[in-house]
């Protein structure tokens, strides 16, 4: 699989959930774009990942 452009192993039955929250990340600040679609947070827990896909993760952050 590849995160943000950087190849990684992956675990059997992971969810996007999982891996965000692995990440130390808020899953309800991060937006995922799986296989070039969004994936809407609403569907993250149930999301599987699998070897081959291609995922970006971004970010909110908050400043002024």
């Amino acid at each position: 699989m590849i995160v943000n452009g950087a190849s990684e192993s992956l675990q059997e039955d992971v969810t996007l959930h999982n891996l965000i929250a692995s990440r130390g990340l808020d899953p309800a600040r991060v937006v995922a774009e799986l296989n070039r679609e969004i994936v809407p947070g609403d569907q993250f827990q149930e999301t599987k990942l699998q070897e081959g896909d291609r995922l970006e993760l971004l970010q909110f952050v908050g400043g002024g």
